[in-house]
């Protein structure tokens, strides 16, 4: 049987992560309250960000910038697209 959660992003009950996605507390936060499908949107949102932003997963910096836009983009009212950017047609 699948596990649900009230996700935070659909605002309903829905088919909740099979494994926890993240080290750490926000990882197990992320687990309790987030979907599979609104952790998909924030997949296409984080490979957008390392696209425009043109980042290097491996780097510190950047994973510490990845960090706070996941924590932004599910707790903290939504992460940003760059200024820049603009959906490909």
């Amino acid at each position: 049987m699948n596990r649900t959660v009230n996700c935070v992003i659909l605002k309903r009950e829905a088919e909740g992560l099979k494994r926890v996605p993240w080290p750490g507390e926000l990882g197990q936060r992320i687990y309790d309250s987030v979907s599979q499908e609104a952790w998909q949107r924030w997949l296409e949102h984080q490979t957008m960000l390392i696209n425009e932003y043109r980042l290097n997963a491996l780097d510190p910096k950047a994973r510490t910038f990845l960090t706070g836009e996941m924590e932004k983009f599910f707790f903290g009212g939504g992460s940003s697209k760059p200024k820049e950017f603009s959906k490909p047609d």
